[in-house]
Order: structure tokens, then sequence, then C-alpha cells
């Protein structure tokens, strides 16, 4: 069985053909452009399964299913994008019907980004084989999902599990999502960036400023790990923070969901056991559950930007 994965992200939309052990067969993308209307936008992405399709050498009647992983609150009763910061003219929109009109695939199912991903490392990835899982993104914001026996959780209004908007400092920065203190103002990738170059504003002989040529405008999520790396105190101090501030968080989504295996994703989870190794430490010393037999599994999440493709193969699951 081979199905469409579309992955539709404020800068670059990607499709994928997945086969049912849910390995790629063939990806094309291309700019979103989010700023367009959206009929453009949806006439891109059919040219993209046309594109992967003719690149398979598939036949488009063999393909079974076509799953579309969006930003933002996906109805996935009515398949309409009821909104997405991201993409300005998808507000109320019928994604799912304009999907199938304009890639000639009959079944379309929707779903909003953060689930799709852990949809597919609850299937072929780090939370394979297991009842309950939970994953987290750490990028622009902070994104999430809750998968239990296969299903993701929605909420009522399917816009349950925005993890990155639990608030962990009450006089914190202001979240785009309007309150101050959200996780997502401390973990993303973005708080990151920010906290390393306060530091390197206060510290004129950190070496992270060598790292990055002298240019603040050159640091990223590497920054402060590599600078670790280097022995430079500042940049550890930079880590140390941005650590307990994600266990911090994960430490609250644990006590919520306890799910067997949590997963973390994202650019910053390439550096592995230095991201996790003392977040986990704060996690086995601080969740309510640290006294039980059972207890949930931190594990970097293993797809990486493919994993909201296969998720949303796997939505007809």
């Amino acid at each position: 069985m081979k199905t469409i994965g579309i992955d539709i992200g404020g800068t670059n939309v990607v499709c994928g053909l997945v086969n049912e052990d849910g390995k790629i067969e063939a990806k094309a993308a291309c700019k979103t452009l989010p700023d367009r209307p959206a009929q453009e936008i949806i006439g891109d992405i059919a040219s993209l399964v046309d594109r992967v399709l003719e690149e398979s050498g598939t036949d488009r009647d063999s393909v079974l299913f076509c799953g579309a992983a969006c930003p933002g609150i996906a109805n996935v009763d009515t398949g309409v994008i009821e909104y997405s910061c991201n993409l300005p003219s998808f507000l109320n929109y019928p994604l799912a019907k304009e999907l199938k009109k304009k890639t000639g695939i009959a079944r379309v199912k929707i779903e909003n980004d953060a689930n799709c991903a852990a949809k597919g490392e609850a299937e072929v990835g780090a939370a394979k084989g297991v009842f309950s899982s939970v994953f987290i993104t750490l990028g622009t914001g902070v994104g999430g999902g809750f998968v239990k026996d296969g299903r993701i959780f929605h909420g009522f209004n399917f816009a349950g599990a925005e993890l990155g908007h639990i608030v962990i400092d009450p006089n914190g920065p202001l979240c785009s999502c309007g309150r101050k203190g959200c996780w997502e103002t401390f973990s993303s990738a973005t708080a990151l960036v920010r906290q390393t170059r306060a530091a390197m504003e206060a510290d004129k002989k950190s070496v992270m400023w060598e790292l990055v040529g002298g240019d603040p405008d050159q640091v990223d999520g590497r920054t402060a790990f590599d600078g670790l790396r280097r022995g430079d105190e500042t940049a550890r101090r930079v880590v140390d923070s941005f650590c307990r501030y994600l266990a911090c968080g994960i430490t609250n989504i644990v006590n919520i969901f306890q799910p067997e295996i949590l997963s973390v994703g994202g650019g910053i989870s390439a550096e592995g056991e230095t991201l996790l190794a003392p977040v986990r430490e704060i996690l086995e010393r601080e969740e309510y559950s640290r006294n039980c037999v059972k207890r949930t599994e931190l594990k970097k999440a293993v797809l990486g930007n493919d994993a909201g493709i296969i998720g949303a193969a796997f939505l007809w699951r």
C-alpha cells in the first residue's frame, strides 16, 4: 500500500510517496510563499503530487490515501483548516475537499503538523510499538502531540496538546499567543538564539564571538553547544539554563500524560545526549512518578524533517 504525505509549512511544502513500512520512495518540495491565495498554494501541492508519482513510476489509481499536515487548527472531521497564523489564506479553508479535487485522490485527511510528526514517530520512529507517546519539536516555537493506541489526542475542538503554550513563568517574555512566560518562549530554538546573544553581549570575551565571526546575526541553535564543547563558561551557563527550562516543561508534560516514551525532535535535538542527559537528570529527580517502577523514557526523535510527511501518510490508520 502506498500513500501520499504532504507537510505544508510556512516556508516550504514537501510531498512524499510513502510505503507501508514508512519509507519515503520519492519526495518533492517547493516554497510555500504563504501570503498567496490558498488556491495558488493548492495548485503547487497538486504539482508536487504529480512529480512524486512520475519520479517513482507510480500510477495515481494505486495511491489509496493522501494525508496533509498543516500548522494551526485542523478540524479532522470536516477537513477544514479553521485557523493558521502562518498561512493567512487558509482561514476556514476546506483543505481536504480542495486537495481531493486538485490531486484526484479520493481519500484525503488533514491534521495539525505537530500531531502528524507525533504520529510518524509513533508509527515507525522513536515510539514505535508502544501504547502511548508524546513528541515535542524545538523549532521556531515548541510544538507537540500526544498519541495513545495509535490515535492522536485533539481535544474536543481540535486545538488540544498545544504543549508549547503551557506557562512556566507568568512574569516571563510575551509569547506570540498573547500570554506571558509560555514554555516556547524559553525552550524553542528561537529562545535559545535570544538567550545566546544576550549572554554574548554580557561577555565580550566569550569564545562564542569567535564561533560566529563576530556577527551576532550568525548565532543559531548550535552556537552555545559549540561554545560548551570549547570549554567556554558563558556558553555552559546558557546551555545549563536552557536545559533547566526544557526539563521544567517536559516534567510538566510527563506529569500530565505519563507516556511510555517522550521523544524530542527539531534541530536542537541533533545535540543528542548533550541536550537530553541533563534534562533526564532533572526529570528523574522531579517527576511525580519518580518512585514508580514504570517511568517515561526520554529519547531523541529519529525521523527528523520527514516526521510530518510520514505521519500524514499514516493518518489512514
